[in-house]
């Protein structure tokens, strides 16, 4: 089988250096919004679309002018895979298998900065030659698998990363463990499972919230792209990403874990787009338990619960294991033991007292075991098994719909 794999290598700090790589970012997202903005316009004047060839026509046209020549001084090829991604997130926008769709929107400066190099790098030793750039310096902390294929260079923070994808081709792997488990995940409790393991919740965001609400008052007190401004600008970023590294290194903690031990892993498909949903309402019909729906939401999106699923699906993949999905319907409420579904037999969120057979057990432990019979029911039928479940629609060719009918999603 083939892998494809990312490693992220932090670059030494060079003020020259990130000065260079701020311009270089700059560019494709310049880029970005001025082809954006043009298929904007001819989507409220109901006027086809440009896609990649037509913008890779203009790109060429923009590079020999004198306003925008400035262009021809990054790569090449980072500016055409700027459009290549617009072009793939215009055809997402108008498919209609796409569960989320909406029109592209614009990029901020300092927000996500990044560029794609495709190919002419090269490495040596701790140092990566990059066109138009020259060479750069990186803490080269393990070495890499696998023939380079590309490199993402971004900025996290005041920091600097690459992120080099390789391609390496291996014999199809086998797990060493033969268990099964199934994974509940909550709030109070990270992740609960179907064996009695339970991980508690690390709560990255609210052990620096305050720290981090402070830093935001003092930003807003000073005068915008001043050099305070620009400072504690800085202070806001580091902060953010503490919260974010240390999410991410206990999620790492944690799936790899479970991929070693276990090779078939049953989940939830759980939306969280959905679930952190607002619950702010509208002015003509404002909704309830506002205050109560954001914390919610907060504590939801702490958990990263998305980010954890992505961590095991390729890290089982990796190992010879497998990840099941399952429908989340009544898997709270159904008894592990008799099978019984009423939603009386829970009536705390700790304690699961099954009202049919008198069974008492922990609750999420209760749903690890009920998610586990469904993901082994999945495994053998196709199907949820005795819990209710979601068939997925057979694989159907890819169907774009007008763009005129979603011309009411923007701003005229």
């Amino acid at each position: 089988m083939v892998i494809r794999k990312g490693y992220v290598f932090r670059l030494k700090d060079d003020p020259v250096l990130m000065r260079i790589l701020a311009s270089h970012a700059g560019m494709p997202r310049f880029l970005w919004n001025k082809v954006l903005e043009m298929n904007l316009r001819r989507l409220r004047d109901r006027q086809p679309l440009l896609w990649y060839q037509e913008m890779a026509f203009w790109l060429t046209i923009w590079k020999q002018s004198d306003e925008m020549e400035f262009l021809a001084e990054t790569n090449s090829q980072s500016l055409q895979q700027t459009l290549k991604h617009l072009d793939r997130a215009f055809h997402d926008a108008f498919d209609k298998n796409q569960h989320h769709k909406q029109i592209p929107t614009w990029k901020k400066r300092a927000d996500g900065d990044s560029f794609l190099v495709p190919q002419h790098f090269r490495f040596d030793g701790n140092r990566v030659l990059l066109p138009k750039i020259g060479w750069l310096r990186f803490y080269k902390s393990r070495q890499w698998q696998g023939v380079p294929k590309n490199i993402t260079v971004s900025r996290h923070g005041d920091r600097w990363f690459i992120s080099i994808q390789t391609e390496l081709e291996t014999p199809d792997p086998v797990h060493t463990s033969t268990s099964e488990v199934g994974i509940d995940m909550g709030i109070s409790k990270f992740a609960t499972l179907s064996d009695g393991t339970s991980h508690l919740p690390l709560n990255s965001f609210r052990s620096l919230e305050e720290k981090l609400a402070i830093g935001q008052r003092k930003l807003s007190r000073k005068v915008k792209f001043s050099s305070n401004w620009n400072k504690q600008l800085k202070r806001v970023q580091r902060t953010h990403c503490r919260i974010a590294d240390a999410r991410k290194d206990y999620l790492h903690k944690i799936s790899t874990a479970i991929s070693k031990s276990h090779a078939m892993v049953a989940m939830e498909d759980l939306r969280v787009f959905c679930m952190s949903r607002s619950a702010r309402g509208t002015v003509d019909n404002p909704g309830t338990n506002v205050a109560a729906k954001s914390g919610l939401n907060k504590a939801i999106l702490d958990q990263g619960w998305g980010a954890f699923r992505e961590m095991l699906q390729y890290k089982l993949t990796e190992q010879g294991g497998v990840l099941v999905l399952v429908d989340p319907k009544h898997t709270s409420q159904c008894c592990s033991a008799c099978r019984h579904v009423s939603s009386e037999s829970r009536r705390s969120q700790s304690v699961f007292r099954c009202v049919a057979c008198g069974m008492l057990i922990d609750a999420d432990l209760n749903a690890a075991l009920n998610i586990l019979a469904a993901g082994q029911a999945v495994l053998v039928c196709g199907e949820g098994g005795p819990l209710p479940s979601v068939k997925q629609e057979p694989a159907r060719k890819r169907e774009l719909v007008p763009p005129q009918k979603y011309l009411g999603i923007i701003a005229l």
